[in-house]
């Protein structure tokens, strides 16, 4: 059994728009209403509520005068979004998770359909909504299973979950590469390519920055200021777009090719975290390290990863991740460790036997032995599942 997503555009008239945001405002109050008084009860050492106690809340909110409104919206939408704080709760509990925050207008606007729904050609029923058309980019294949709507920018977006009912899958290619994510290079390969960094937010920081400067100096929530304010969101919608592509493209190319792909454990939220320091102990070289986070953080490494992950899946191949710690500094031909051994940025040159190559190259390499070694320890030298060990 395979679980997909497929996400389409909606076309909506005003009309539609408004009662999309109606009822993912009716989410957002329901979600923040129980976990505000959830927090409460924590501060008084009460026990929180949960999914059963909150469902009897709705009920009773929905009779009351004050959140009346809430009855306008589909009953099962709400329910959703109260199992889905209470799945949240538990996966912070079991440390799976960040606890849940509170929802904020436009950054959480979404809510699921767990039934109810209907797909006819490129349109969609969304009960208490009606029918709504989509951009249709591509056929829908296997069983929905629920109907996912969300807000991103100005448009609103549909997404399927879909099960697959199929054997477990055999991937068709038997070679194994390591994978060396950077900046100057955005992935280097041990077969010897590599990718260049698309950088979209360095593209598209001059405009976004004229924008804000714009919008700042308008008066907050006016008529012009939220103008404003979506031009700003449709840049930033823009560099994630066009980073979104960019990281699909490659990661459909190399899961199709490869059947073990090896990359390095980078713990990027460590690696981009802010060097300002303390008042008492202020940071060093912290417009270096500000530039740096943000390099980083516009390349995905992160999001990267999981696209590999789950395209793996899907064609029967694996991931595996391996320590980042001295790849950079391991000659991938006699295995001597030593920091002289990266002598610039894109040059390796082994101080012990004197193998040269570019950096990334040499530091994919390493990281593929490494992945390779690892596999071989874990499950010895068979083949499992489609998986080849070599």
């Amino acid at each position: 059994m395979v679980r997909k997503g497929y996400k389409y555009r909606l076309q909506t008239k005003p009309e539609t728009r408004q009662q999309l945001a109606q009822s993912a405002g009716a989410c957002r109050f329901v979600w923040n209403k129980i976990l505000a008084t959830n927090e409460a009860r924590y501060i008084s050492h009460t026990p929180r509520i949960g999914f059963a106690d909150s469902c009897k809340l709705l009920t009773l909110w929905k009779q009351s005068g004050e959140y009346g409104f809430l009855a306008d919206v589909h009953s099962q939408v709400l329910q959703q979004c109260l199992k889905d704080l209470d799945r949240a709760y538990l996966n912070g509990f079991a440390g799976r998770a960040h606890p849940p925050t509170f929802r904020k207008k436009f950054l959480n606007d979404s809510f699921r359909f767990p039934q109810g729904f209907k797909v006819e050609g490129n349109r969609v029923y969304l009960p208490k909504i009606g029918w709504v058309s989509f951009w249709k980019s591509r056929d829908i294949e296997g069983t929905i299973k629920n109907v996912t709507v969300s807000r991103r920018g100005d448009h609103w977006y549909v997404s399927f979950q879909v099960e697959i009912d199929q054997p477990a899958p055999l991937h068709p290619s038997e070679s194994a590469i390591g994978i060396d994510l950077g900046i100057a290079t955005f992935a280097a390969f041990s077969d010897g390519h590599r990718i260049e960094p698309l950088n979209s937010f360095r593209k598209w920081e001059a405009k976004l920055a004229k924008e804000q400067r714009k919008l700042a100096l308008k008066v907050k929530f006016s008529n012009n200021w939220s103008q404003q304010k979506r031009k700003v969101n449709r840049i930033h919608q823009r560099i994630a777009n066009l980073r979104h592509d960019f990281l699909h493209q490659h990661s459909t190319e190399i899961s199709q090719n490869h059947a073990v792909i090896v990359v390095e454990d980078l713990q990027v939220s460590n690696m981009s975290r802010s060097a300002k320091g303390t008042t008492s102990e202020p940071g060093q070289n912290v417009a270096a390290k500000s530039g740096l986070n943000k390099a980083i953080l516009d390349q995905g490494w992160g999001m990267f990863r999981t696209m590999l992950e789950y395209k793996q899946l899907w064609r029967g191949g694996m991931v595996i991740a391996v320590p980042p710690q001295y790849t950079s500094q391991t000659c991938a031909e006699c295995g001597h460790v030593s920091p002289e051994n990266r002598v610039m940025q894109a040059v390796f040159s082994c101080v012990a036997c004197g193998h040269t190559d570019h950096a990334d190259v040499n530091a994919a390499r390493v990281i593929l032995a490494a992945g390779l070694a690892e596999r071989l320890n874990a499950c010895g030298p068979q083949r499992s599942s489609g998986i080849p060990v070599l």
